[in-house]
């Protein structure tokens, strides 16, 4: 049985390859070569894994541990041909949010991402026996970027109200910083940008404790103090060598019900990854998508099960991949090795979690707007026209329900709010109208000719 771990040598010797050459998914480097470049996708990926787990609340040892866990199955499942590093998730941190909101802890999080976990597996077993047709007849573009783009901006209070007032001057430099950093750097480095703008306001924050002492403000549980905008005094005690804190998760309907929605966000995150792969490496992947969506789901039930947050496939290894034009999937495991081995260094993750507020607070201006226009470039690439009111009724409405946290309430035990609510709305009010639209306002894409699309032209009749 072939899983994909026996890899020929590129070029006879696995040395530098010729200009113009690429690595294909079953080549591979030599071992010091391939260790390299698993070093660097660690390296890519360290902004989104390392921020995700911390402002879920969740443990980054464990996170990142279990990345590496979640790769391995993920490249066994796919049998080597789909060159991916799958890390934490950012759908998932309003979702996080909002269930802390509510009273619920880590397990209940974790639960909810478990259950979301299950229905994307089933989904990748149903695209697999089916087809990628009944994603697009369930989820269009206008449904998936208007869900996408609800869950980025529904964050936007966490970092008005949580971070940025923690450190204000310090979040506006590292937001500055890290803008900077993703237009003006070049190759590799506008990939961990993120990355940087982390380290840049670490550093920050200790030169101004230095500086200025300590700072008086709101803290990480918003209580007014005067406190360090740094505090290393958990570096300090941590061990460097151990296991990550594992914890069983557990159920609650209202959670689960407020983070199923995210489901929409990781097939497109899968289906996209999947396309992008195959066109850099000119290889037909069509086939293996439900198995990709089927193995991130199995991937991140098995995270979620022991206390960490789930995973998806990550678009910033994918720049790794196009700018060396080394698809090699050994460098892939060489990478989750690594992960495994940054997941038991304790104090590394003490380090993680000692992130300053008002860092984050600058980060997640940028990442969480970010998250949130993926929405658009979904309806941007599909060629959604946002004219017709088949697509912009639903899509306006399930937004302004989602970001502005919009709450309906059934019963004493039973409310539905924010992106729960917004994505209800966004699914079911595009398959009702369309039920009942017009022949001419249910083309699938606007046409090209002068801008007008059919419906305008049946208007101009």
């Amino acid at each position: 049985m072939d899983l994909g771990v026996r890899w020929k040598l590129h070029g006879g010797d696995g040395r530098t390859p010729a200009p113009g050459a690429v690595v294909a998914p079953d080549e591979r480097l030599t071992w010091p070569r391939t260790l390299g470049l698993g070093a660097q996708h660690v390296v890519a990926m360290f902004g989104a894994s390392f921020v995700a787990p911390v402002l879920m609340g969740l443990d980054p040892n464990l996170a990142i541990m279990m990345s590496g866990v979640a790769t391995i199955v993920f490249l066994l499942a796919t049998r080597g041909r789909v060159p991916s590093y799958l890390g934490c998730s950012l759908s998932f941190v309003g979702v996080a949010a909002v269930i802390r909101a509510q009273g619920g802890d880590s397990a209940t999080v974790t639960g909810a991402c478990l259950a979301v976990g299950a229905v994307l597996f089933l989904i990748g077993l149903a695209v697999q026996k089916f087809g990628a047709r009944i994603i697009h007849a369930a989820m269009p573009p206008v449904v998936t970027g208007a869900v996408v783009m609800l869950i980025g901006f529904n964050l936007a209070p966490v970092t008005a109200s949580t971070y940025w007032p923690q450190d204000q001057w310090t979040a506006l430099l590292v937001m500055l910083f890290t803008g900077l950093g993703v237009v003006a750097l070049r190759g590799f480095f506008s990939r961990i940008a993120i990355f940087l703008g982390l380290v840049f306001g670490y550093g920050l924050s200790w030169l101004l404790d230095r500086v200025f002492g300590t700072i008086h403000s709101a803290d990480g549980t918003g209580a007014v103090s005067d406190h360090w905008r740094l505090d290393l005094s958990g570096v300090a005690h941590a061990e460097w060598i151990g296991l990550p804190q594992l914890h069983a998760p557990s159920f609650e309907f209202s959670a689960v019900l407020v983070a199923l929605p995210v489901v929409i966000a990781l097939v497109a995150e899968n289906a996209g990854h999947v396309k992008a792969v195959g066109e850099i490496t000119g290889r037909s992947l069509d086939d293996k998508l439900g198995t990709a969506i089927a193995a991130d789901g199995a991937a991140s039930m098995l995270s979620t099960a022991v206390g960490g947050p789930p995973n998806t496939t990550y678009s910033e290894n994918i720049g790794v991949m196009a700018a060396t034009r080394v698809y090699s999937t050994a460098a892939y495991w060489a990478a989750a090795g690594f992960a495994l081995l940054f997941g038991l260094c304790p104090k590394f993750g003490a380090v993680v979690a000692a992130i300053p507020g008002g860092v984050l607070g600058g980060i997640t201006v940028i990442l969480y707007g970010m998250i949130g226009l993926l929405g658009a470039q979904i309806w941007t690439n599909a060629g959604v026209d946002l004219r017709n009111p088949l697509n912009l009724v639903p899509a306006a409405a399930g937004l302004i329900i989602g970001i502005g946290n919009v709450s309906m309430k059934f019963t004493d035990s039973f409310t539905l709010s924010g992106i729960a609510l917004g994505t209800v709305v966004v699914i079911t009010g595009y398959h009702a109208l369309r039920l009942l639209a017009p022949a001419h306002f249910k083309v699938s894409e606007p046409l090209l000719d002068e801008g007008t699309s059919s419906y305008d032209e049946h208007d101009q009749r």
